[in-house]
């Protein structure tokens, strides 16, 4: 007899959401008018606080957690939720920087704890491995806000004129376009083939026995702090390391997280959670092989676009001085708001850029070494490498051809032909 198929039972189809209607984390159907309904936890923090007791870690994160939940915007078919770290941003920037322009003192407060406050939010982040979108907001808003006030308070002044103006604007956009390049792809590595399988033990000796026979014929030593043997938190601890193809190559490991063979000079990036080619270092997005050429390119872009706006800004406030002059000593400056706002906006601009000139001089030195950020924590780390600069520069000698092969070799980064996955190689 054939067996009788059971019917599926059908599932009531849910209704559709209006734009103010959402499905909020425990399941249930809410509305953006009841977002300030049913906050037990957040009373309860409120009472403790009011009373002068210690509120419980787990009752803060309960009400972030309820924050976030119930953040959102009218959207179509449902409210869309917002990422709560999007939002101090666009809310503090303008608030500290017209608090700075009230008074120079102010101004020295205001602008010297903002970069302490981005730091320790930075390492707090870090330290946790969270993703956030507190930076990229932050940069993009900086933008967009700094561009508004040269709009409404330089301009009108009439010392700026269309060339200029239009000059800044195209430098702009050419800021957003490279970030947009930057935040595609750095490289990610995938397996097709097994996604969800771990090697197994005959793999791992088919891996092992290459790698002896490979080894015998081309004897190689190795020092025991060097890079090819690098032991981060990320990797597993035994993992099966093989060489691939001549002894000049570094040798592959194999990755417990991604579960994959991952190639010379790739790592598990902790933040984003999988493992990136030629992986540089992590700060809005991962910066890896295929977009760390767009990487430099907003750096520079946005260093020559700052430095050209402070100096349209510095000669239509500070008239008659030069400009680094200007930038320390303009008196008068303070007797108008419209200037004083537009000054105290030059010093967080200049601020900005001093740091990303910082890092962008970073990333010249390490391109013209051919080394990588990571690949220097782990040699400061290990304690290899040479030193040069009081640190500023450090070679680990591995990979580095000499400058002008090294410059080379990152212009063309993503055009070589792609890695065999972990199946090819054995």
């Amino acid at each position: 007899m054939k067996p009788v198929k059971k019917k599926k039972t059908e599932e009531p189809e849910l209704e559709p959401l209006c734009c103010c209607e959402y499905v909020d984390r425990n399941g249930g159907k809410s509305h953006l008018a009841a977002c300030l309904c049913d906050c037990q936890d957040l009373d309860e923090g409120c009472d403790r606080w009011l009373t002068c007791k210690s509120v419980q870690p787990e009752t803060c994160e309960r009400i972030m957690d309820t924050i976030s939940d119930r953040l959102r915007i009218p959207w179509l078919r449902g409210a869309r939720k917002i990422n709560i770290s999007i939002v101090p941003p666009l809310v503090l920037l303008p608030v500290f920087l017209h608090v700075a322009s009230w008074h120079f003192l102010l101004g020295v407060v205001v602008l010297t704890s903002l970069p302490v406050l981005a730091l320790w939010y930075y390492y707090l982040t870090h330290r946790r491995k969270e993703q956030t979108l507190f930076f990229l907001s932050l940069g993009l808003f900086s933008l967009g806000y700094m561009y508004f006030v040269f709009l409404r308070e330089v301009v009108p002044k009439g010392r700026v004129g269309p060339t200029q103006l239009a000059v800044l604007t195209c430098g702009l956009f050419l800021i957003l376009f490279a970030l947009y390049r930057a935040k595609k792809n750095p490289g990610y590595l995938s397996n097709p083939a097994s996604n969800d399988k771990s090697p197994s033990s005959g793999q791992i000796e088919c891996l092992n026995r290459k790698g002896q026979e490979k080894t015998k014929a081309f004897p190689v030593t190795e020092t025991p702090g060097s890079l090819n043997n690098r032991t981060g938190k990320d990797d597993l601890k035994g993992s099966p390391r093989t060489v691939a193809g001549s002894p000049t190559k570094v040798k592959e490991d194999w990755c417990a997280k991604c579960q994959l063979v991952r190639p010379a000079r790739a790592w598990h990036c902790r933040i984003c959670g999988i493992c990136v080619r030629r992986m540089d270092h992590h700060c809005v997005c991962c910066v890896g092989e295929s977009n760390h050429q767009a990487f430099i390119l907003a750096l520079l872009v946005f260093l020559l676009t700052s430095v050209y706006g402070i100096t349209l800004t510095l000669d239509t406030i500070c008239r008659d001085r030069s400009i680094f002059t200007a930038l320390f000593y303009c008196p008068g400056v303070y007797s108008n708001y419209s200037s004083a706002l537009s000054f105290t906006c030059v010093w967080y601009s200049a601020i900005i850029t001093a740091g990303m000139a910082y890092i962008f001089l970073i990333q010249l030195i390490n391109i013209s070494y051919n080394v990588t950020e990571r690949e220097v924590q782990q040699a400061l780390r290990q304690k290899t490498g040479r030193r040069l600069l009081w640190g500023l520069i450090v070679d680990t000698g591995q990979y580095n051809r000499g400058f002008l092969r090294n410059w080379h070799q990152f212009s063309t980064l993503g055009t070589h032909a792609l890695h065999h996955p972990a199946e090819d190689i054995v």
